[in-house]
């Protein structure tokens, strides 16, 4: 992502705790698989710029979903992960299907770099 400096915090939390995240910052009810609080983004973005921002995932969650798709739970903790990671560099699936291919694109290119071990 030509961002060797880049800071973000990794958060792993219950889905009681994910819920009350989305129900408190997006207005959103139940929980969720990961939430991404961007921190270049807003009025204060240029205070500390390499600080990316917070990936929060729920790890009941990522594993009921691995279960669910029938691959290994760190591999889905991965896709999380990365997921999170996009939507703090700006990427957004929900806006359009070109932003969301465009996403998907740049997740399998990451994902495949974790794979290979870089």
């Amino acid at each position: 992502m030509d961002s060797p400096d880049a800071e973000l915090s990794i958060v792993i939390v219950s889905d009681s705790e994910i819920e009350e995240l989305n129900r408190t910052y997006l207005n959103r009810r139940g929980p969720t698989n990961v939430i991404a609080f961007a921190m270049r983004e807003g009025a204060y973005a240029d205070i500390s710029p390499q600080l990316l921002g917070d990936v929060v995932i729920s790890i009941e969650t990522a594993h009921r979903e691995s279960e669910e798709a029938a691959i290994n739970p760190e591999k889905r903790f991965d896709q999380l992960l990365v997921h999170g990671i996009l939507h703090l560099f700006g990427y957004n699936h929900e806006s359009n299907d070109k932003d969301a291919a465009r996403m998907e694109k740049k997740s399998k290119k990451l994902l495949k770099l974790i794979e290979k071990g870089f």
